[in-house]
């Protein structure tokens, strides 16, 4: 199977395990942390491109899981995380990962944040490397195994 059609389909298995545990994922750890997680990725080659906003922005509106939080909330608190990894990444990923810990005390939480991380970066059809180690480097924050998600 080709690496484009791997990620597609790694991308849709978490979108329907995500989609298993919506009624789970309701706390503001969670919240905080998707946001969070949300923009780590945006941003992970250091730079956010107005398209790529748009696009991850978009996401979290249509995202099923995220709707039992109020859209507008979301998008403050995920360009928040995203302005604080534009000014200084360094600094701004500190803070980001401060916010993922978050949701580490609840396994299943911890594991949609990374899920969704995943839904993200596949969402333009090229999860590349730079993505990819900023889920993995989440995934030790969360204490999770990455390879658990093929990272």
């Amino acid at each position: 199977m080709a690496l484009w059609d791997r990620l597609k389909e790694s991308a849709s298995t978490m979108q329907t395990q995500l989609m298993a545990k919506k009624n789970e994922l309701t706390s503001g750890a969670f919240r905080d942390a998707s946001m969070a997680m949300c923009a780590l990725v945006a941003a992970a080659d250091g730079r956010v491109d107005p398209s790529e906003r748009q696009r991850v922005a978009q996401l979290i509106t249509t995202n099923d899981v995220l709707r039992n939080f109020p859209t507008d909330d979301l998008h403050r608190r995920f360009e928040e995380n995203l302005d604080k990894l534009t000014s200084d990444f360094a600094l701004g990923k500190v803070d980001v990962m401060r916010e993922i810990a978050k949701a580490r005390k609840k396994p299943a939480e911890a594991r949609a944040v990374i899920q969704i991380g995943i839904v993200i970066g596949g969402a333009d059809g090229d999860f590349d490397e730079t993505e990819q180690a900023a889920v993995r480097e989440a995934c030790h924050t969360l204490d999770l195994p990455p390879h658990e998600f093929d990272l």
